[in-house]
């Protein structure tokens, strides 16, 4: 009788031991994060993941392992805000006009000439109003942690763009954004939606006369070998919002978060300059490359153009809010 209490005891502490091991396993296994995205390793976008990566695993050893996925490797561009939401992945850097739908405020980065330059944009998304932006989604699950440029958007076109005037007619490619359909037709041009991969196509048969974009993606996707002329407009951004699920985010142990939250704007600042680079590295091929035009447009020429969107900005102030749109044009000058 007392050998097999003994022999039961034994049998208990040894579950009991194996039970707290496996506890503790659990206890020091590193907070899974996976950062998904849909460009190439090589981009602004691309090496920043890289760089989080790099610098959370450091500063935050055993605590944090950071997964990866370029190139759409683990969602594509349509699934991947709902594997956010759902848990299956914990960071995204999805473009601003993709937000569209789950906060309208952020439509204001599509406002067309309602930017300067490149350093207005910072200038705004560093402000309280811009800030605040970072958490609109958060009633729908969905946290910013930062902005990250890709660059200012140009035109291009088969003819040149001088004056708003010179677009009447033409075919523009648009991303899906209802704020970029009412910038083409306030210039009396047809917006026609088409993913980035069929633009360059698009462009060649003529089933689109131009499109919309930065510099480096101009270059990567050669669209100076199927347009005679671009118009260095700087009309508008096309940026990234990095976004965690809010739920997941909240959860973590204070110290990490805080840790998190300094590599993420650490990281912002170098991805932001990458990026400023690289259109200019690009802008400068292009125009090496003779097969395109460049228009630079006088001061004078710009404010027509800017005239002739502030409809669109009406149009949409009751979505995006005139505190917000004034906020905005507030950043064009330098504090």
């Amino acid at each position: 009788m007392i050998h097999r209490t003994i022999k039961t005891l034994a049998c208990a502490i040894s579950l009991s031991v194996v039970g707290m091991v496996q506890a503790a396993e659990t206890a020091s296994a590193p907070i899974s994060i996976k950062f998904a995205h849909v460009v190439a390793e090589h981009t602004p976008k691309g090496q920043g993941a890289l760089m989080f990566k790099q610098l959370a695993e450091e500063r935050l050893p055993g605590r944090v392992k950071v997964e990866v996925y370029p190139n759409s490797s683990l969602f594509g561009d349509g699934k991947e805000m709902e594997a956010l939401l759902l848990g299956d992945v914990q960071l995204l850097a999805p473009s601003l006009a993709k937000f569209e739908h789950y906060a309208k405020q952020i439509q204001i980065f599509d406002l067309p000439f309602i930017f300067d330059d490149i350093h207005a944009v910072d200038r705004f998304q560093q402000s309280p109003q811009g800030k605040s932006l970072l958490t609109a989604m958060e009633g729908k699950g969905i946290t910013g942690l930062g902005y990250w440029h890709n660059g200012m958007k140009q035109l291009s076109s088969n003819k040149p763009l001088h004056s708003p005037k010179d677009a009447r007619g033409l075919k523009f490619r648009v991303q899906a954004s209802a704020v970029l359909d009412e910038q083409f037709k306030a210039l009396r041009a047809a917006p026609r939606k088409m993913s980035f991969a069929e633009v360059y196509q698009g462009l060649q048969t003529g089933v689109v006369n131009g499109t919309e974009n930065t510099w480096s993606n101009y270059e990567s996707q050669k669209v100076h070998e199927v347009q005679k002329f671009f118009t260095e407009s700087n009309h508008g951004a096309i940026d990234y919002m990095v976004i965690t699920n809010t739920k997941f985010w909240n959860g973590l142990p204070d110290d990490v978060r805080t840790e998190l939250d300094a590599i993420m704007a650490e990281v912002t600042v170098e991805v932001n300059r990458m990026a400023e680079e690289l259109n200019q590295e690009s802008k400068q091929r292009i125009i090496q490359a003779g097969t395109s035009e460049v228009i630079q447009l006088t001061s004078e020429q710009r404010e027509e153009w800017r005239k002739a969107m502030q409809p669109v900005w009406k149009k949409f102030e009751a979505d995006i809010g005139k505190e917000l749109i004034d906020a905005a044009i507030s950043a064009n000058q330098p504090s």
